[in-house]
């Protein structure tokens, strides 16, 4: 049995959960591999600045950080903002990944340039910041919102008639004026529309959070996890007090 921990980045009901989760049936699993969502007790309500990063790593590193003695194979985190995936790295053996950078830099295994859709203009800074970091700003054609505010506990259900077209239009403007040979969704809100714009568009659409865990099941058997070189492991880990922190924000 392969034991995968998906952190979600915002407290949520069992509801919210269990739209999120549906993620892993739209993805052919290994069938001994078992994925368990679980969100996190303290976050910020949007990831729209730099202050709400710093949160939202607080709030998905707390709940990850004991993975490894639960006896988790390896770490996804539900966002493409790659909340905590560094900080969990630092201490954490097994592997760890994120949507965010894993979609971008795959989409340049499916094609030589790519756009990023989003839901809204004001998320677009985090997504200039991963480029800027990952140096793939002359391979991104763009990122483009369709610009309607996202609902991180809903997140499509009850507006797809609206959301679904205008994702349409916005994606065919990146391939058609600008260039882009693959398409990667903005955040794994947007998993709900995977399968409507796949039939529509002319070239491939990465649907984040389903990528993210069968790179995890080939990185598992391969052997492979992050490098210790590039994620230093602390000097002197403090997970009682990051867990003292989050309780005292409940």
């Amino acid at each position: 049995m392969t034991k995968i921990l998906t952190i979600v980045p915002f407290p949520m009901s069992e509801d919210d959960i269990a739209r999120r989760s549906r993620q892993r049936d739209v993805v052919k699993l290994d069938a001994g591999t078992e994925i368990t969502f679980r969100p996190v007790r303290v976050s910020s309500e949007s990831f729209m600045s730099q202050h709400d990063w710093i949160l939202m790593d607080l709030g998905v590193c707390a709940a990850g950080q004991s993975a490894q003695q639960e006896g988790f194979d390896a770490v996804c985190v539900d966002t493409m903002s790659d909340s905590g995936v560094a900080a969990l790295r630092s201490i954490l053996t097994i592997p760890v990944l994120g949507p965010g950078r894993t979609s971008m830099l795959y989409a340049l295994s499916l094609g030589s340039t790519f756009s990023v859709l989003t839901q809204w203009q004001p998320a677009n800074l985090r997504y200039r910041k991963v480029l800027r970091e990952l140096g793939l700003e002359r391979q991104c054609a763009s990122v483009r919102s369709f610009d309607i505010p996202p609902d991180f506990h809903s997140l499509l259900s009850g507006k797809e008639d609206k959301a679904f077209p205008l994702m349409l239009e916005t994606a065919r403007r990146c391939v058609e004026e600008d260039g882009a040979e693959v398409i990667c969704l903005g955040s794994t809100t947007m998993h709900e529309a995977h399968a409507y714009l796949a039939e529509r568009l002319p070239v491939p659409v990465i649907n984040p959070g389903p990528l993210s865990y069968k790179l995890i099941e080939s990185m598992l058997a391969l052997g492979l996890t992050h490098s210790a070189r590039a994620y230093s492991p602390p000097v002197m880990p403090k997970p009682d007090l990051m867990a003292a922190l989050v309780a005292g924000e409940e």
